[in-house]
C-alpha cells in the first residue's frame, strides 16, 4: 500500500492496485464520525458503441442502458439491496453520468458489513427478462417525469443542438423507445465489459482506518474469481467544432422563457497537472465573464435580463467539453445578444489581468479548502478526476501555477461563434 502525502492541503491518501486491477484509495479524516465509500466504474451514458468482452466486432447498444443497468444492480434474487443497507444503518445511493456509474453508501456504524455489501452486490449481477420488463415501466416513468421539467429540457436541448453525432447529446436515461429494446442479454454484455475490477475504483473517506480497510477490501477481492482484464475498445464519432444546430426552441408550460447559450469546446488537451490547470482556466474564465461579480451580471440583472435562475456550467470529460450559460428571461433575445456581445468584447481586447486572476485564485483556493470538509465532495470529485487522468489534491498546486496566458488560451474556443447554439423553452404561443 502506497502512502501519498499532500502537505499543501494537509491530507494523507492511501492507495493500492489489487491483483485483479481494482484501484483502491482510502482517505482517513480525523474528527469525522461518518464514512463514505463509493464503488465506481468508468462507464456512462456515452459508452453505447464498443467491442464486448470476448468478442471481435463493434456493437451498438440501446441508449440509456448504463443508467438502466445501475437501477437493475440493486435488485437481487433475495430482495432489494437498499433495504439491506438500511438494516445496517447506512444510507445508500447510486448515479449514472455521461462517463461513469457510481454506487455508494455513508454510515456512522457497521462500516465493514456495509463495505462488504457494497462490493458484493456490485460484483454479482442478477438480471432476468421478467425483471427487466418490469424495470422498463419504472424507468419509463422517470424519463417522462424529466421530460416534463422545463429546466432539464432546456439544458439537454442545448447539448443536443451542440453535437451532431456524439452520444453526449443523448439524455443519460435514454428514451422510452430506446429502453424498450433493452434485454437481459444486453445488460450482461455491458456488465461483463465495463464492470471488470480493472475498470473500477473504490474510494473510502472519513472515519476509517486505512490498514484495516485495505486489508478488508484486499481479502474480499482475493476470494473472488475474475476474467483476465482486457483493454476496453470504445468507439466515438468524429465531431467538427461547429455546433450542429445554431438555434432551437420548445414550447412548454412556463411563465417566462428559459434561454440557454451553449458553446462546444475542444476536449482537454492534457492530463495530470496541465489538464487540471486547463480545466480550472475554463472555470475561472467563465466566472470572470459571467460570474456574480462580473460587469455582465450586474448590468444584465439591472436591465431585467436575468434573475436568480441565471447559471453557468462548464463540463469536461474524456473526449468532449462544453459550456452552457442561461437564465429565465422575459427578454431572451436581448439576453442572448448580451452574452454574445460579452464574448465578442473579451475576444477583441482581453480585459483581465493579474489582479483578476489573483482574486479568482484566492476565492477558489478558499472554496476548495472548505470543500475538503465534505466526504461526499472528496469522493465524487476524486473519482471523476482520477478517471480523467488528474488528481483532486493537485488543485491548489494547479491554481497557484496559473498565469494570465492560461486564461487567454481558453478564451479562444469560448469566443468561437461557429461553436455556439441557442436553445429556448417558450410559453405556448396561444397562452393567455
Amino acid at each position: 500500500m502506497k502512502t501519498l502525502e499532500y502537505s499543501r492541503v494537509n491530507e494523507t491518501l492511501y492507495h493500492e492496485t489489487l491483483p485483479n486491477g481494482l484501484q483502491v484509495f482510502i482517505l482517513p479524516k480525523s474528527g469525522f464520525s461518518k464514512t463514505y465509500v463509493s464503488f465506481t466504474t468508468r462507464y456512462g451514458s456515452v459508452d453505447n458503441t464498443f467491442i464486448p468482452l470476448g468478442k471481435d466486432e463493434i456493437v451498438r447498444v440501446p441508449d440509456g442502458i448504463a443508467h438502466f443497468l445501475e437501477h437493475k444492480m440493486f435488485e437481487k434474487e433475495d430482495g432489494d439491496v437498499f433495504q439491506k443497507f438500511g438494516m445496517n444503518g447506512a444510507s445508500a445511493n447510486a448515479f449514472t453520468s455521461f462517463t461513469r456509474t457510481a454506487y455508494l453508501f455513508s454510515a456512522t456504524e457497521n462500516l465493514y458489513p456495509n463495505t462488504e455489501l457494497l462490493l458484493n452486490f456490485v460484483q454479482a449481477p442478477y438480471f432476468t427478462e421478467e425483471t427487466v420488463e418490469k424495470e422498463k415501466g419504472i424507468i419509463g416513468q422517470e424519463i417522462t417525469m424529466y421530460d416534463d421539467l422545463p429546466d432539464w429540457r432546456a439544458y439537454f436541448g442545448t447539448i443536443e443542438n451542440l453535437y451532431k453525432e456524439h452520444p453526449v447529446k443523448i439524455d443519460i436515461a435514454g428514451t422510452v423507445e430506446s429502453i424498450s429494446k433493452i434485454t437481459a442479454d444486453h445488460l450482461y454484455e455491458c456488465y461483463h465489459t465495463f464492470y471488470h475490477p480493472s475498470n473500477m475504483l473504490v474510494f473510502a473517506v472519513g472515519a476509517v482506518d486505512p490498514e484495516e480497510m485495505m486489508t478488508f477490501i484486499r481479502d474480499n477481492q482475493a476470494a473472488k474469481t475474475f476474467d483476465k482484464p482486457e483493454r476496453i475498445v470504445r468507439q466515438f464519432p468524429q465531431e467538427k467544432m461547429e455546433a450542429a444546430v445554431k438555434e432551437g426552441s420548445l414550447e412548454m408550460d412556463v411563465s417566462k422563457p428559459k434561454v440557454h447559450l451553449g458553446i462546444k469546446l475542444p476536449a482537454l488537451a492534457q492530463e495530470g497537472l496541465e489538464g487540471l490547470k486547463q480545466e480550472l482556466s475554463y472555470q475561472i474564465m467563465m466566472d470572470l465573464l459571467f460570474g456574480k461579480t462580473s460587469k455582465f451580471y450586474t448590468d444584465a440583472y439591472e436591465e431585467g435580463l436575468i434573475d436568480e435562475s441565471f447559471s453557468t456550467d462548464f463540463t469536461a470529460e474524456e473526449g468532449f467539453a462544453f459550456s452552457v450559460i442561461g437564465s429565465d428571461s422575459a427578454k431572451p433575445e436581448e439576453l442572448t445578444r448580451k452574452i454574445q456581445d460579452t464574448l465578442q468584447w473579451a475576444s477583441e481586447k482581453f480585459p483581465f489581468g493579474q489582479e483578476d486572476l489573483d482574486r479568482q485564485r484566492r476565492r477558489r483556493i478558499g472554496f476548495f479548502m472548505r470543500a475538503l470538509n465534505s466526504v461526499e465532495y472528496i469522493a465524487n470529485q476524486f473519482t471523476r478526476y482520477a478517471f480523467n487522468g488528474m488528481n483532486l489534491f493537485d488543485t491548489v498546486t494547479a491554481l497557484e501555477a496559473l498565469e494570465v496566458k492560461d486564461l487567454q488560451e481558453v478564451l479562444v474556443p469560448l469566443t468561437d461563434e461557429k461553436a455556439r447554439t441557442v436553445f429556448t423553452v417558450k410559453p405556448p404561443a396561444n397562452k393567455g
